[in-house]
């Protein structure tokens, strides 16, 4: 199954997003620590090169996501030219805080205080803005939900005297080129549930999760280490259906609840620290998809 989600309010968004672009000095992208290059859309990428902005790339839930793929992320992204990049939780104060320094130090020519500066934040839905607005605004003006695309339309509010900053609705890209950017997005609930079906994400998420995480996929439902190596991602899931009584009548397994327990679990943290790829996963990936052999030793794709 390929996942495709765009839903038609993002048209009007994009066009939106890019008459913004021109007034904007600093571009905040919120990515998904857990999923940081497969959550960055490469129309934000392309627009704010265009008018040559730079960027500050937030990697937010780093609570959720696996501590030593996120410091080699953010290795990778501070190596590109105009980027800085960030670990953080936009639920916590005193992270947040620390955003608006960073933007200023990529706009110095707005250090003398008598131009506004002007930020931008974007990103897929459902990684974090509108928490992050109501952190640096310190209250609610932008609605948050646990579902993807609750923001329709921008909004703009002085941050400080000298600071400007517009909220912009999440932002998908026509066509997810790599069928498995849109499996991490829909495990990671980047993607609307009536573009999906959870059995097939939660599969895909039980196949990588045996490939990198076997221990917490153990642990969590009481697997024993012998039955292990025999599953796959299917049977990650019929497996949770046992574990968690979920059967329908007649006894045979509710698949979909089981699915929907895994991505939850995976979701809110309860499987452990966890994040779907690394640069190194990531350029196995890309290498595959252009029919290059990665090299000997290279871990499994995402």
């Amino acid at each position: 199954m390929s996942i495709q989600w765009f839903p038609g309010h993002m048209t009007s968004a994009r066009k939106k997003a890019a008459e913004t672009m021109a007034m904007t000095d600093v571009v905040i992208e919120v990515l998904d620590a857990r999923v940081p290059e497969a959550s960055s859309n490469p129309m934000i990428r392309e627009l704010r090169l265009f008018r040559q902005r730079p960027c500050l790339k937030l990697l937010n839930k780093v609570d959720l996501a696996d501590p030593v793929a996120t410091r080699a992320w953010l290795d990778f992204f501070n190596a590109q030219p105009g980027v800085k990049a960030v670990a953080l939780s936009c639920k916590k104060p005193g992270d947040v805080a620390r955003v608006p320094g960073l933007c200023q130090a990529l706009a110095p020519h707005r250090n003398d205080g008598t131009k506004l500066l002007r930020l931008m934040i974007m990103g897929i839905p459902n990684v974090g803005k509108s928490t992050l607005m109501n952190a640096l605004l310190k209250r609610r003006v932008a609605a948050v939900g646990d579902e993807p695309a609750v923001t329709k339309q921008q909004q703009t509010f002085d941050l400080g005297s000298h600071m400007t900053i517009t909220d912009t609705p999440g932002l998908m890209w026509p066509k997810i080129e790599h069928d498995s950017d849109g499996f991490m997005l829909a495990a990671s609930h980047a993607i609307g549930r009536n573009a999906v079906i959870d059995e097939e994400v939660a599969a895909f998420l039980g196949n990588l999760l045996l490939e990198r995480y076997p221990d917490l996929v153990a642990r969590r439902y009481g697997i024993a280490p012998e039955r292990m190596e025999a599953l796959d991602g299917v049977g990650v899931v019929e497996t949770v259906a046992a574990r968690r009584g979920c059967r329908l009548k007649g006894g045979a397994p509710d698949l979909e609840k089981a699915a929907q327990i895994l991505l939850t679990d995976y979701r809110s943290g309860a499987l452990g620290r966890i994040s779907l790829e690394t640069p190194e996963t990531r350029r196995a990936m890309l290498e595959g998809d252009r029919g290059i052999s990665p090299p000997a030793g290279t871990p499994p794709s995402a």
